[in-house]
């Protein structure tokens, strides 16, 4: 793909710099939570992070972004989830995304899927970020409320003069500071030996029962399908779900059994990248170098916190408004909303099943009635599957 043409020469400025951060109040608190309550190490999930992070800058050339499986991380820190159940989910989760990019499936699957489907997913994700920045001003009201005044204020300075948002920059920066002078300078941390990761056999039926399969269908839905919607809606530019797929099994398969953490793209770190300035692959080197440097000295628990909780909660509002404003071009408005809302209160993966029955519900009725769809109706047929 670096050869494509119509892909931007890779920068490296100071708003690539802020891009670069945007998405790590939600990447920084679900490694934090999840190295305190399991016995997988902190160094070697921001390590896998950072390589592949430079490697998705270098073949996208756009900020594509990886977070940590989300499902996965929520079951693991809600319960007793071990290192073994972790990796023989990745490895079984890289498989099956690394046979979807090759084969033909994803073609289908994008055929199938309506648009008002995706962006409910997307619309809910962004209802998901907001609940979570609400966490985040009641244990940080201060920081949070200091967060949202620098945003705005680089909001009023990039619309009064051509003036680079770094906003993220700043906030990330007073967060640190904030941090050290609540709870002091963090200890330096250097990255211990790598251990090989080999699941028992019991393993592999735990972690596919309660990791893999609500995983795969919140990964199929918004790593991939509303990730390569979000960026032709960005950049203008087609990553098709397939390559997506692709880059997702690979990197799972090359760091989920040396200890790194499942790892999927996201249509929510788009947003927050190029909300804060992101607009190349550049981002994507910037954010690997940091989560190298922090793996190799600086992943002990306590310097992954330093960041005061509400300057992150600050980043998330802004990045769930950047969400939600593209969630809305849609062809079904009452399916896009109903999926939020199940996703909002339920789960993504009930809000997606009940989001295709529904659609196809009024698909049906449309015909029966003969209605006509207009301009950007999903290319779906129930006659023709």
């Amino acid at each position: 793909m670096a050869g494509d043409a119509g892909l931007p020469e890779i920068r490296f400025t100071l708003s690539e710099l802020a891009g670069s951060l945007g998405d790590f109040g939600t990447i920084i608190p679900l490694i934090l939570a999840v190295a305190l309550v399991s016995d997988v190490s902190p160094h070697y999930i921001l390590l896998f992070f950072g390589i592949w992070f430079i490697a998705t800058g270098l073949y996208y050339r756009l900020p594509i972004p990886l977070e940590p499986m989300k499902a996965i991380a929520v079951i693991v820190i809600s319960g007793s989830i071990g290192s073994g159940e972790i990796a023989a989910a990745g490895i079984i989760l890289g498989v099956l995304f690394l046979v979807l990019g090759y084969g033909p499936l994803f073609a289908a699957i994008k055929r199938y899927v309506p648009q008002s489907v995706v962006r409910g997913i997307q619309l809910g994700l962004a209802l998901l970020l907001l609940k979570a920045s609400v966490d985040f001003v009641f244990r940080d009201p201060v920081f949070f409320a200091l967060g949202i005044a620098i945003i705005l204020t680089f909001l009023l300075l990039c619309r009064c003069r051509t003036f680079p948002d770094l906003s993220s920059l700043v906030v990330i920066g007073v967060g640190v500071i904030g941090g050290i002078l609540v709870s002091g300078i963090p200890p330096v941390s250097l990255i211990p030996a790598p251990q090989l990761i080999v699941p028992l056999p019991s393993d592999w039926a735990a972690g596919f029962y309660t990791l893999v399969l609500p995983q795969s269908v919140l990964t199929i839905a918004n790593a991939i399908l509303a990730t390569s919607l979000l960026t032709k809606d960005l950049f203008k530019n087609d990553v098709p779900p397939k390559r997506l797929s692709l880059t997702i099994g690979l990197m799972n398969l090359t760091s989920v059994p040396f200890g790194g953490f499942p790892m999927c793209h996201g249509a929510g770190g788009l947003a927050g990248q190029y909300r804060y300035g992101a607009r190349t692959g550049g981002a994507n080197i910037f954010a690997g170098i940091i989560f190298i440097t922090l793996a190799l000295f600086f992943s002990s628990p306590e310097v992954l916190s330093i960041v005061a909780a509400g300057a992150l909660g600050a980043l998330l509002v802004f990045v769930a408004i950047e969400m939600g404003k593209h969630s809305i071009r849609t062809d079904s408005l009452p399916v896009t909303l109903l999926i939020s809302i199940l996703a909002l209160v339920v789960s993504m993966t009930v809000a997606f099943i009940a989001g295709l029955i529904v659609a196809y519900a009024l698909l049906a009725w449309e015909k029966k009635r003969g209605i006509v769809k207009g301009r950007g109706a999903p290319d779906l047929s129930i006659e023709n599957p």
